[in-house]
């Protein structure tokens, strides 16, 4: 752990601090784009209107990014940064509830480093799993957007057949639910559990398309009642304020029992081709 952290210090002199002047143009825009996502990040949250967390989140975020080329930086990873950052606060202050940033009063700066570092390399570790969501064209998202569109016509033929009938594309409800990784439908302690899970499970990928499944179909019949214009605009905010860590046990339940009925990563694409 030492080590890994020496070694993110380190990272920060080489790409960080620097020289504006020192940078290329290509680095020089993905700063900008860096500065400009920090702000828009989980806004309603105090924590993350810290300055003090801004300013961790934007270099970890820029530093990724020059060490990871093929893909660098795409708007989405910064959410990604943000339950990172909550679970390794929390460590330092067992018990209390770091979401109103009342902790970074106390917090030292040695300690930020090292909360700062922690998150860089378990967000490398995240999404070297799925970096191909976040190279050009980003195919991972659109290849996970078409194992839902099938894994839904294979549980919910209804609901899929209604989708398509009203003119409503899967992209374009679930390209988020990918690119963020639900983060967006849901409170920050809600992904945490999520999270928790596709940690333990590395499900990043597989399992989340099963979480999304499961997600999708609880809503079937309101969904199938709607026309195009509702139906997009409860897509858009699909009602979650109100869950908590019971309703996601229940969906992580759900989607464990479709992934044992659809198991093997594409068994579900599999038959579906062979209708």
């Amino acid at each position: 752990l030492k080590r890994k952290r020496s070694e993110y210090k380190d990272a920060i002199a080489q790409h960080y601090d620097i020289d504006d002047d020192t940078r290329t143009l290509q680095e020089q825009e993905t700063l900008r784009q860096v500065l400009v996502d920090v702000p828009r990040t989980a806004p309603g949250i105090a924590l993350f209107r810290n300055e003090r967390i801004k300013r961790i989140l934007g270099r970890l975020l820029y530093t990724w990014a020059m060490r990871h080329p093929a893909s660098s930086y795409v708007q989405g990873i910064n959410d990604l940064a943000t339950p990172l950052i909550v679970v390794f606060l929390s460590d330092y202050y067992e018990g209390d509830d770091v979401l109103d940033g009342n902790v970074m009063v106390l917090l030292s700066e040695e300690s930020l480093d090292e909360v700062e570092a922690d998150v860089y390399w378990c967000l490398t570790n995240i999404l070297a799993k799925i970096q191909d969501h976040y190279t050009a064209d980003q195919p991972g998202v659109q290849r996970m957007v078409m194992r839902l569109e099938e894994l839904t016509t294979r549980i919910d033929g209804n609901l899929a057949e209604h989708l398509q009938d009203v003119g409503i594309q899967f992209i374009q409800f679930s390209f988020k639910w990918m690119n963020c990784l639900l983060l967006r439908e849901f409170n920050l302690k809600c992904v945490i559990r999520l999270w928790d899970t596709y940690i333990s499970e590395d499900g990043f990928e597989d399992f989340h398309v099963y979480v999304c499944a499961a997600f999708l179909c609880q809503f079937s019949a309101q969904l199938q009642s709607m026309d195009f214009e509702k139906l997009f605009a409860f897509m858009q905010d699909v009602p979650t304020e109100n869950w908590g860590e019971t309703e996601i046990e229940m969906l992580l339940s759900q989607a464990y029992v479709l992934s044992t009925l659809f198991g093997g990563s594409d068994a579900h694409l599999t038959n579906a081709s062979a209708r």
